[in-house]
Order: structure tokens, then C-alpha cells, then sequence
């Protein structure tokens, strides 16, 4: 008999949309699915200002399909010189949800972000009074430190003084791939929570490196050893309200991948729901999924859940999901998770 899951609509806590005629190519894959996204902010150049963030999310919105209903979810890029009062009149007017933190260097374009962590704390000062969330990228980028080792060093040099110093300050580590930071969360105040990503749940280094140099599975952070990703995958279906899903989807063309320096992103738009619900069903949790995707980010954004409904329905036979997606510039690879999916999701 056909399996079925019917669910409160889904967000993204973390997402990828590029701009131009990717945003448009790759927009429907997520606004078919998802009620909301946070919208990441490192474009050419960087979304830094309330305005720039409003020309942003007005892009977006002329680029959904006219049966979307979804609504992005802006954010700003953090500089050691952002006006911190156009900061908080923006998240006064729920024109930001959040800002996000890249340390100089550590991802794709990053190069205007922090160097300085401590010339930041008029800026964190101030969205602890106001209740405005920090997004973080919690990498290292000491050259001296090994790339496994960026983001556990990244938590004890930079991310816990952050917290000590401004214990109220509501704070998101974006895609967490070490048990060491899901140890973090899992003993910090309610204050501090962590996404995870979909390719992080079902990839280790392996799957990037054994057996030739796979580009398509290059992200950073880079996926580390098995045992921490069983250490995200524990967490994932725990229904820990700490933790919750921000799928890290970076949309690449397959020149910009496939290149002597390929760029970092795992591109899983077109079938996160789908490969989430297998892993769950496997864990013999799926009962889990609406929290990790549904509800715990909502609950920690302090939004309301949302009011539609979709259904998840698990087919006889193996689904087929498109192993690239063509735009105007070049094509995009779709991830592939390294088995047949059997799930699907359907319009309630």
C-alpha cells in the first residue's frame, strides 16, 4: 500500500538563490516546496544595507512562479563598518530576519567579511537588545589550521566568546558537520541553535574523495568523518528544537564545478524533502520530520508556523529526479544522495 506523510509546509532556514537568470532557473525548486527561506546574502557585491535588501527580495519576488506562494526572508551581510542603526531599523520593520556572519575568506564570496571579530561588538551589542538573530559561518580561516578542523576551532576561538560575552544574543551556526558543534548546541541556552544541512546527513568525505575527486560534493564546510555525520543525523531526528534544517542549497554552473578551483555548493533544492524523508523513515523516525522542518526553525525566529499543509506520499518504484537543470548561462547538477529515492511530495 502507498505510504503517505502529511505535514505543515516547510522552510528553509538557509538558502542560496544567486541572482540574475539563476535566481529565476533555480527560484521554483524551493518556492514550490517551502512557505519561507532565509535568503543568504553574499552576492557581487554583497546585500550590506536595508535598501540593497529590499531591491533583493523585490527580485525574488518577480521571479516566482505566479502559484507560488513563498515568501523570502532577508538578511544582511556583516562588514566591520555596517551602520548598525540602518540594522536595527530594518529588523524593526521586519525588513531583515537576520545578519550574517562570514569570516573573511571562508566560503564563496566571502572577502568583505569579518577579520576582526572584536571591532563587531558595538554591532552584536546591539541586536541582542533588539532581538535580532546572528547567522554565523563557523569556520576558522588560519591557514595553520586543518580544513577537518576549521569549525571546532572556529566554536572555541570565536563563537563561544561571542556567546559569553553576549549570552542574550540569539545565534543560528549555520550547517554544523562536526559532533563537536552538535555537542555545542545541544549544552548551550535556548538562545543558540544550529541548521543542518540535507547533503551533510548523507555524505562523509568519502563520498568527495574515494575513488577520484567528485566536484559536485566539494561544499564548505567540507563533510567530515562518519561518525560525525551520524553525530547530525542524531541530532536531526532527536527533535531537539535546536536544531532544524537550512539546506545550504548553492546552485554552481557545472564550469564554475568542474574547474582546477570548483566552487563550494551542494545544489539539493530539487529533492531535499524527499531524500530528508528517506533518512528519517531509516532512522525509523520520520514522525520527526515536521519538527526539523516545520517547526523548530519557525518557533526559534519567533514566527508562526506555517498554515498550509503538504503531503508526502512514498511510491512503489524509485522516483525520478532531474541530474541537472539547464539555465541560460550553462547547466547545474542536481546532488545526488547515492540511492534511489522513493519519495515524492505533493500540493495538499
Amino acid at each position: 500500500m502507498t505510504k503517505e506523510l502529511e505535514i505543515i509546509k516547510p522552510d528553509d532556514w538557509h538558502l542560496h538563490l544567486r541572482d540574475g537568470t539563476i535566481l529565476k532557473s533555480v527560484l521554483p525548486y524551493t518556492s514550490k516546496i517551502f512557505g519561507r527561506s532565509i535568503i543568504m546574502p553574499n552576492l557581487i557585491p554583497p546585500i550590506t544595507t536595508v535598501k540593497d535588501a529590499n531591491m533583493y527580495k523585490s527580485r525574488i519576488i518577480e521571479a516566482l512562479p505566479v502559484d507560488h506562494s513563498f515568501k523570502p526572508l532577508m538578511t544582511l551581510y556583516l562588514t566591520e563598518t555596517i551602520d548598525v542603526m540602518d540594522l536595527a531599523e530594518g529588523f524593526a520593520k521586519n525588513l531583515i530576519s537576520a545578519v550574517k556572519l562570514y569570516p573573511a575568506g571562508a566560503t564563496t564570496n566571502s572577502s568583505l567579511g569579518v577579520n576582526d571579530f572584536t571591532r563587531l561588538h558595538k554591532v552584536f551589542e546591539k541586536m541582542e537588545e533588539i532581538g535580532c538573530i546572528l547567522c554565523v559561518h563557523g569556520e576558522i580561516v588560519d591557514p595553520d589550521v586543518d580544513i577537518f578542523d576549521r569549525e571546532h576551532v572556529f566554536i572555541e576561538r570565536v563563537l563561544d566568546p561571542i556567546i559569553r560575552t553576549f549570552p542574550n544574543l540569539k545565534v543560528v551556526m549555520e550547517h554544523v558537520t562536526t559532533e563537536e558543534a552538535v555537542n555545542y548546541i545541544k549544552t548551550s541556552k535556548e538562545n543558540v541553535a544550529a541548521t543542518i544541512t540535507t547533503h551533510h546527513l548523507v555524505m562523509n568525505r568519502n563520498f568527495m574523495l574515494a575513488g577520484g575527486i567528485k566536484p559536485h560534493y566539494y561544499c564548505l564546510p567540507v563533510a567530515k568523518r562518519e561518525k560525525h555525520r551520524v553525530a547530525l543525523l542524531n541530532a536531526a531526528v532527536s527533535g531537539n528544537s535546536s536544531f532544524f534544517l537550512g539546506t545550504d542549497s548553492a546552485p554552481h554552473f557545472d564550469s564554475q564545478k568542474e574547474s582546477s578551483c570548483g566552487c563550494a555548493g551542494c545544489f539539493t533544492a530539487p529533492n531535499t524533502l524527499p531524500i530528508l524523508a528517506q533518512v528519517f523513515e531509516q532512522e525509523s523516525l520520520l514522525k520527526q520530520l515536521e519538527k526539523f522542518v516545520s517547526i523548530n526553525g519557525a518557533n526559534f525566529y519567533n514566527l508562526p508556523v506555517n498554515s498550509e499543509h503538504i503531503k508526502l506520499v512514498k511510491e512503489k518504484n524509485p522516483v525520478e529526479f532531474p541530474n541537472k537543470i539547464s539555465t541560460p548561462e550553462g547547466n547545474i547538477t542536481v546532488f545526488d544522495p547515492g540511492f534511489p529515492l522513493y519519495w515524492s511530495v505533493k500540493s495538499k
